[in-house]
């Protein structure tokens, strides 16, 4: 009976840790698509970590592709995502100021896979699939990299990690209490399995799709790339879309909701045409 009574109490203890370490932020303004929901973030993974992870995941990544001889194989087709990259970049002070300070960098890895992502801190990487199985334009790539940079600013992957970490802590509190002990967390490990393994929520994917089409319709892309971008997507065989663009909602929403927003930038769009 006391050994129950004290698991419980050891129990409510891990909760209230696991609480206490989280607080309540605001990562972004909310620009003119209005993305202002606030996040709950661990004090126990912080920003300047999973970067410092990032910064490390990202380089393994690159090495890795250069020993296989797929990185940035076209040097026209990178200086063509840069490019795209470098009109981006600017914008994302709409939503947060130190973002444009960001170390960032752009590479063009040669790999079959429909894919690009964005790592904590600006780094990002667009497969060669991507660009060449879809034909994909200019406004597109620009659709797709500022969904991935909206991720980055947003810091959904912090988030995940936040959450996956509470409910780690309540799962295993009396395990620690009792005399466990957690490991150090590796956030390069970390950082690849959120970037490669782990798909985004639902409203992490909405609150990307809805940035992004601002971002690219304030660097001076159409934003309804991201609708045509998707509707290629829906034709393209083998095992679906990738990561970035198989979580729910469905297709059929997805689309709607980014024409919605395509068409709330649309002045801004216009706007950045006659600068």
């Amino acid at each position: 009976m006391h050994m129950r009574k004290l698991l419980k109490f050891l129990l409510a203890v891990s909760v209230c840790c696991a609480l206490a370490s989280c607080k309540t932020v605001r990562t972004t303004q909310g620009g003119a698509v209005g993305v202002d929901r606030q996040q709950t973030m661990s004090a126990l993974v912080s920003a300047r970590q999973l970067e410092q992870g990032a910064i490390q995941a990202y380089q393994q990544t690159l090495a890795q592709a250069n020993q296989k001889r797929q990185l940035n194989p076209d040097p026209a087709q990178t200086a063509r995502v840069r490019a795209i990259a470098q009109r981006l970049i600017p914008q994302t002070a709409t939503f947060r100021s130190d973002a444009v300070g960001w170390k960032w960098e752009v590479n063009v890895i040669n790999s079959p896979e429909v894919n690009a992502w964005c790592m904590p801190g600006g780094k990002i990487a667009v497969y060669t699939g991507l660009i060449q199985k879809l034909n994909a334009t200019d406004d597109e790539i620009a659709a797709v990299m500022g969904h991935e940079i909206a991720h980055a600013l947003r810091e959904h992957a912090r988030e995940r990690a936040s959450q996956q970490l509470n409910a780690g802590i309540v799962a295993t509190g009396v395990g620690v209490a009792l005399g466990g002990s957690q490991g150090n967390m590796d956030m390069a490990n970390l950082v690849t399995n959120l970037t490669y393994n782990l798909p985004n929520s639902r409203l992490h994917e909405t609150e990307a799709d809805r940035i992004g089409v601002e971002l690219a319709a304030r660097a001076g892309f159409d934003p309804r790339g991201a609708v045509s971008l998707w509707e290629k997507m829906r034709k393209v065989g083998g095992n679906g879309p990738p990561q970035w663009l198989s979580t729910h909602p469905s297709s059929d929403t997805r689309i709607r909701d980014l024409q919605d927003y395509a068409g709330r930038v649309m002045p801004l769009y216009e706007a950045a045409r006659r600068k």
